[in-house]
């Protein structure tokens, strides 16, 4: 589904299931704003954003309760060459990820179905609940606003949280890059 206006003529998004509402004078949070509480930090704008509004389209049609990191990477690694040209330096085939992450639903991932994906928060990560998506994978947001902080950007970008999926071992997204051939050490350097 596409953006929209509401009554009072802001653009609406429905992303996932998640209402998102777009607004120009919200610097605080990159203009753009979750109904409810916005979980993000304010590094996650709409490159990330829509990465995410993906993955939660995956997550419904794959059956699955929560966007779960492989959901994440899949989506990510369909968003611009750029996540292509620095999984291609660590020395991984994109193609080779993307095809294992599309025989999720056949294969690999049926392990997974119904189970949450949970792994140990980095500090500094809020310790609430993000609606939709599974413990590693709001972790890997957080973890990405960190680098991008730490290289002196105010955005997050999707080199950040290829980075951020790869720094977290046990996550599933580190998994499916271990299975296909790509050492996860390499993309966090």
């Amino acid at each position: 589904m596409g953006p929209g206006a509401d009554a009072r003529g802001r653009a609406v998004w429905w992303g996932g299931g998640v209402r998102s509402e777009i607004r120009s004078g919200d610097p605080g949070r990159g203009g753009i704003e979750c109904a409810g509480a916005d979980p993000w930090p304010a590094a996650i704008g709409g490159e990330l954003r829509a990465v995410l509004a993906s993955a939660r389209r995956r997550a419904v049609r794959d059956g699955d309760r929560l966007v779960d990191t492989a959901h994440l990477l899949h989506s990510l690694l369909e968003s611009g060459p750029r996540v292509h040209d620095v999984l291609a330096a660590a020395g991984g085939r994109p193609v080779r990820v993307l095809g294992y992450l599309a025989q999720r639903s056949i294969g690999y991932g049926l392990r997974w179905h119904g189970a949450v994906e949970d792994t140990a928060a980095g500090p500094g990560t809020p310790q609430r609940p993000a609606a939709g998506v599974s413990p590693a994978v709001a972790d890997a947001l957080w973890q990405a606003a960190r680098y991008a902080a730490a290289r002196g950007s105010r955005t997050a970008d999707g080199a950040d949280l290829l980075r951020a999926l790869a720094a977290d071992t046990r996550c599933r997204a580190a998994q499916v890059l271990t299975a296909t051939g790509v050492d996860p050490a390499r993309l966090v350097l």
